[in-house]
């Protein structure tokens, strides 16, 4: 039986939390600022949490942790 591979991609953008949880942070946030208001700007410092709707995918591309 192969050993299974973790998706290298998804590896770089979520981290499992100590409760189970994946975090990753949101797009956009880069450059082009000036046209985006300050709050948008905000809310992009702050990591989200995977919902429920993608944990199985994420799962499975992250099967080590």
């Amino acid at each position: 039986m192969p050993k299974i591979k973790t998706c290298r991609a998804a590896a770089k953008r979520f981290k499992k939390t100590g409760s189970g949880k994946y975090k990753f942070r949101k797009s956009h946030s880069s450059h082009i600022l000036t046209k985006k208001t300050t709050k948008r700007k905000r809310s992009y410092r702050l990591d989200q949490m995977i919902d429920q709707a993608n944990m199985k995918e994420v799962r499975r591309l992250l099967p080590n942790g």
